[in-house]
């Protein structure tokens, strides 16, 4: 060996400078005591993330809440609603820089408790409650401060966190906005009982995507890409040197080589397997839908369902995850846990429901690591459910009928999702006027006369107007009680089928006698309803409108000066206008009467322009009346002095009286047109009475068509006028389109309630087309008997259209139903007393000598005391 290698080996690997052998030396000693070092991170790791929960508190502090109510039509578009997840992750950051990205979220919330069906209420940073409140939905959905929630504790709780399973990178299905995408959802919590402590919410969290969370997820799905194939790589090499290696010892293979030795190239003829070439890595492929950085977010999905009752909160946990998979493709929502056997280690165990209760309560968002998706998969939960959701019915909304509760209206049966059936109802000062359209037989007097019933039983008062009589003998049985035979009264006009000498009620309408009415007003109302009886206004019918309203002047006034005398049965009827008109001697007594306290123009008229008329001019005014009075049943009703049917007292005090015109003649639409005309101005006179002081009182117009065609513009009025005099109307008809155009708009314009039975396609269409054809009119058309549609106004919204099936009075008030004929008699006879109605022939004689009486009060008074004060008004259904 040459002697001089040492010393080249020492100038070539000289000894360890002191730096190096410090650090040696330290390397030494953290080796021996990594426990410190261990101790020091732990203690820095601890600090760390006590700082974060601090300042994530102190930042889950400054959030808002918004309650979003979409419109009964609202019909958002693809693009509106992913404006608005735009403007969601925008809302995310508007928190200060020190804030924790696990609270720049913003959390769409799905609740159901019994109080809504469906409520959508969204939480977000306070700084962003300008951006959150306009949406681009527009007018389509209100918005308004969300009022905190305070839930009181259920006996039963569960939870659940959802994750998505599947391939990570894929997108989850593009459900149609038609339907609602929600509906699901809606459906899973639509048998929700309030009654029972039931509550359901999801809250969907979104989270911006950081662009560091991004890249370490791209970087973890490319080295998991491309570990696959190499793996995929080796495992197809190992098969080709495996068929190689198969071939060559199989004795096709052998006997290969023995006929072509040396083939292959290699020494014995043996084969060279090449290895499979590397494939290179799509990263389109492998990333998926995190390929793009544009409107990605992560998604955290936490579910609570809570009852009294043990089972129904596990029962709602699983619909709402069968609801939540309809969102499911390659990529699924999945329940977050492990199962094992009949128990799931998710988010009601240990270690996560205190992760989960904390995310809970203050919004914060720790999503897992595959929750990324795209705004496109979350248009279904961007928005409030739209019009192609169908809300169910919760009780709040449509409350559960009681009886002997006023301020409800029974409405009919209504089944539930889970297939019981409810006994709804509507609230009675809510529920202004209602419309009832179909087909005869459908049930809508059936459900009008169920109404009345239980309205009756609960102390309203009601005016049930029936061209037919049917109603009355529907309800009696069931009206058959004391407390109601005290505060009933029937008019029944009818002349066929009660006999030879029926019991007739009376009414004057132009009696003095209750002192309340000004003679002008009783002129004004019974000129406008014979004007609208027979089409008469100040263009084809100007000279009629004048002697009429100049005959009733006179009368009235005589009237009242028969009243101021004591001498009431002395006054004059409808039926003396004729005479007025016709005989000198009776004209003559009767203004020379009247004549010192009638205005100036009026004693000028009968003067001057009277006498210029020819007799016939006054056929247009007598031919109806000679038709009322040639009917002994309109003769005795309004032929007696006296009147009994006041329908303005009776409003007054709860009174309940059943009207029976007796048809469509031309004499019967006159009465009705008289009624109908009474009934408006008694509505309208109760703006004497302050509004807090006045009673509610309900009418029902059975077969309008028949009302409306002697009395139309009554009619429309009092849809127009009523409501601020609490008198709600419920109109039945079978087809809108044969009442007069001002009735049919009043009616739809006015109306809170619309329900149609089944009935023709054209018959039901004017309803259906005010619900926007859903249901159609086809769809309406095959709707089984008593079945019908009905849409309300609950709280000042429309609710429905739902189908409702038409009660059934012997189901409904079975415990009411008396149907012995004793039972049925004593009714009619507490009516017909409470009406204070007489034979016929009784009344009949009165009206035949009526006219005999007041020419003997003319003759006795010719000249009465004028001053006199005005008889104080009576009680009359007594």
């Amino acid at each position: 060996m040459d002697p001089a290698a040492p010393a080249l080996t020492t100038l070539a690997f000289p000894l360890s400078p002191p730096a190096v052998q410090g650090t040696v030396d330290v390397m030494r000693w953290l080796a021996g005591h990594w426990y410190l070092i261990a101790l020091v991170l732990a203690a820095a790791g601890t600090a760390g993330a006590y700082v974060v929960r601090r300042l994530a508190a102190a930042a889950s502090q400054e959030r808002m809440a918004l309650e979003f109510t979409p419109a009964r039509h609202f019909d958002p578009s693809h693009e509106e609603i992913f404006r608005r997840g735009v403007e969601l992750t925008r809302a995310c950051t508007a928190l200060p820089w020190w804030a924790p990205r696990r609270t720049k979220t913003v959390r769409i919330r799905l609740r159901s408790d019994g109080r809504s069906p469906f409520a959508y209420r969204l939480e977000g940073p306070a700084g962003a409650e300008r951006l959150l409140t306009t949406t681009p939905f527009g007018p389509g959905v209100r918005v308004a401060k969300a009022k905190p929630l305070k839930d009181k504790p259920r006996a039963h709780e569960v939870r659940a966190e959802f994750i998505l399973r599947g391939n990570p990178v894929a997108s989850l299905r593009d459900v149609p906005l038609q339907p609602d995408p929600l509906q699901p959802l809606v459906d899973a919590v639509g048998d929700l009982r309030a009654d029972l402590g039931d509550v359901a919410e999801i809250c969907v969290d979104l989270q911006r995507a950081p662009k560091w969370a991004l890249r370490q997820r791209r970087w973890h799905l490319m080295h998991q890409a491309r570990r696959h194939e190499q793996r995929q790589a080796a495992r197809t090499a190992r098969w080709m040197s495996r068929d190689s290696a198969h071939l060559d010892d199989s004795f096709i293979g052998q006997l290969r080589q023995l006929v072509t030795p040396g083939r292959g190239g290699r020494p014995g003829g043996g084969r060279m397997v090449m290895s499979a070439p590397p494939v290179r890595v799509d990263r389109a492929e492998a990333l998926g839908k995190l390929a793009e950085d544009s409107h990605l977010v992560r998604v955290q999905i936490l579910v609570r369902c809570a009852s009294d009752i043990q089972g129904r909160a596990q029962a709602r946990l699983a619909r709402i995850q069968a609801g939540l998979d309809v969102f499911g493709g390659s990529a699924r929502w999945a329940m977050k846990g492990l199962r094992i056997g009949p128990w799931r280690l998710g988010a009601d165990r240990w270690p996560h429901r205190k992760r989960f209760d904390l995310r809970w309560r203050t919004g914060q968002c720790l999503p897992p690591a595959a929750n990324w998706l795209g705004l496109e998969e979350l248009l279904g939960l961007l928005k409030p459910p739209t019009v192609w959701c169908r809300m169910p019915l919760l009780p709040v909304e449509l409350p559960s009928f009681v009886h002997g509760d006023p301020g409800l209206l029974l409405q009919g049966w209504y089944r539930t999702p889970d297939g019981r059936r409810r006994l709804v109802a509507t609230h009675a000062e809510q529920t202004l006027f209602e419309i009832s359209v179909g087909k005869a037989g459908g049930g809508k007097t059936e459900r009008a006369a169920a109404q009345a019933v239980g309205y009756a039983h609960a102390g309203g008062g009601l005016l049930f107007i029936d061209p037919h009589h049917d109603s009355w003998l529907r309800v009696a049985p069931f009206l058959a009680h004391d407390h109601i035979m005290q505060r009933i009264a029937r008019i029944d006009l009818r002349a066929k089928g009660r006999g030879p000498n029926p019991l007739i009620s009376a009414w004057n309408p132009i009696d003095m006698h209750h002192g309340a009415r000004q003679a002008y007003e009783i002129v004004e109302d019974v000129t406008d309803a014979f004007a609208t009886a027979f089409g008469w206004d100040d263009t084809n019918a100007p000279r009629a409108i004048a002697i009429f309203t100049e005959a009733l002047t006179v009368l009235t006034t005589l009237n009242q000066l028969a009243c101021r005398a004591n001498r009431s049965a002395d006054q004059a009827t409808l039926f003396h206008v004729r005479a007025l008109l016709t005989d000198p001697t009776f004209r003559a007594g009767a203004l020379a009467a009247v004549e010192p306290v009638l205005g100036e123009e009026t004693r000028a008229w009968w003067h001057h322009t009277f006498p210029t008329f020819p007799p016939e001019a006054y056929n247009v005014l007598l031919n109806p009346l000679a038709r009322l009075a040639a009917n002994p049943i309109t003769h005795a009703f309004l032929g007696q002095p006296r009147g009994v049917y006041d329908i303005r007292w009776a409003m007054d005090n709860r009174w309940i009286v059943w009207v029976s015109t007796a048809g469509n003649g031309p004499t019967d639409r006159l009465l009705v047109s008289l009624l109908n005309r009474d009934l408006l101005r008694a509505g309208r006179s109760r703006a004497d009475t302050p509004a807090p002081d006045r009673v509610p009182f309900r009418g029902y117009l059975d077969e309008l068509i028949t009302l409306a065609s002697a009395g139309g513009d009554s009619i429309a009025s009092m849809f127009e006028d009523f409501r601020k005099y609490k008198v709600q109307l419920h109109a039945l008809t079978q087809l809108l389109s044969r009442l007069p155009i001002a009735v049919r708009q009043s009616l739809i314009q006015n109306a809170s309630t619309l329900s149609t039975t089944r009935g023709s396609k054209s018959a039901v269409t004017p309803i259906t087309e005010e619900w926007g054809e859903r249901p159609s009119a086809a769809q309406v058309a095959d709707l089984d008997q008593y079945d019908h549609y009905s849409s309300f106004t609950i709280d000042g919204r429309p609710v429905g259209p739902v189908l409702i099936h038409g009660p059934h009075l012997e189901e409904v008030f079975a415990e009411h139903h008396r149907p012995g004929q004793n039972a049925i008699d004593a009714l009619e006879r507490a009516a017909d007393l409470n009406a204070r109605a007489r034979p016929l022939d009784q009344l009949t004689a009165t009206a035949a000598g009526q006219l005999q009486r007041v020419r003997t009060f003319l003759r006795e008074h010719a000249r009465p005391a004028a001053g006199a004060s005005a008889l104080t008004k009576t009680r009359d259904y007594q």
